[in-house]
């Protein structure tokens, strides 16, 4: 008979994988994108908060302010990271934002050996520390493709999204216990455009950001759509799988970007690179791998 907590843990695990490729989608939509950072970020999570209301009241379902309370923390982080995340891709290349950002695992790595006693063995370390030297290969070979505005501002905004983000991680992981993905989503996105309106209004130099165009409403919807659904999968995942392990995968995010960056903006793509993106799938591969026989073994 089929264990069912060894079956949630490959779903999560695939869900977990999914959700990364659709992020790395949703950073190359961003930086072609002409609506500034802070307010990009701000009408993705109004959209968001709408079109998941619709749905959760149709449902019959309903939100009490205790469980907006408990998803607090992750809103505040989440939003702040996704305005934070946009205003760097605008200011820095996809490759560096991203690369920047998948250096999450090492403060996962420490949170989850000492807050939930996951076994972080040596292997795993030296695995990781062997993606994230792809993924700096990744990054330094993008070093030509910085923007004109100065690259060191982006890159800088990308190291403070990055915080938020292993933040947004780990709170995740503590309220999933509590709360479903769908009422997660919905009191987060809710709660986040609150959060994000001063900021987006100090960009905008008026008390309200002024409305989209009809065209940049459908690249939110693009927004919301693609790496919102991965936000999604991986809500959910972070109750099946381990902190590490979701936190290691994010590091293809950076592979993913960049090569969407390549096809879709021109982006230059070094051999240093493509050489990166092989050790860090190659990597990613063996940790997957080894998960999945951990969990298969009896007991």
């Amino acid at each position: 008979m089929p264990d069912p907590v060894r079956d949630q843990a490959g779903l999560g695990r695939v869900s977990a994988i999914v959700a990364v490729c659709l992020w790395s989608t949703g950073n190359v939509i961003v930086a072609g994108f002409d609506l500034p950072g802070l307010q990009t970020g701000f009408w993705r999570l109004v959209l968001g908060a709408v079109v998941y209301w619709a749905i959760l009241y149709a449902s019959g379902r309903r939100i009490t302010w205790v469980v907006l309370r408990r998803v607090l923390p992750v809103a505040i982080t989440f939003s702040l990271e996704l305005g934070v995340f946009f205003v760097a891709l605008q200011h820095t290349t996809v490759a560096n934002a991203t690369t920047i950002g998948a250096l999450q695992p090492i403060v996962l790595m420490a949170v989850a050996s000492r807050r939930y006693r996951e076994r972080v063995g040596w292997w795993l370390v030296g695995v990781a520390l062997l993606a994230i030297g792809g993924v700096a290969l990744v990054m330094y070979g993008a070093g030509g493709e910085v923007r004109p505005e100065g690259h060191l501002t982006g890159d800088l905004f990308a190291v403070v999204a990055m915080v938020l983000f292993s933040a947004y991680f780990i709170f995740v992981k503590d309220v999933r216990q509590q709360i479903d993905t769908f009422t997660l989503q919905t009191a987060s996105m809710t709660i986040g455009f609150v959060v994000l309106l001063p900021l987006a209004a100090v960009e905008a130099g008026q008390i309200v950001p002024p409305l989209p165009s009809w065209s940049q409403w459908g690249v939110l919807a693009l927004l919301l759509a693609i790496p919102g659904t991965g936000h999604f999968l991986m809500n959910w995942a972070h109750l099946h799988v381990s902190l590490t392990l979701a936190g290691l995968l994010t590091l293809a995010a950076p592979v993913l970007s960049t090569v969407g960056a390549w096809l879709v903006l021109e982006q230059r793509l070094a051999i240093s690179q493509v050489a990166g993106m092989a050790v860090v799938l190659g990597a990613l591969v063996l940790v997957v791998r080894r998960d999945a026989r951990l969990h298969a073994e009896p007991g």
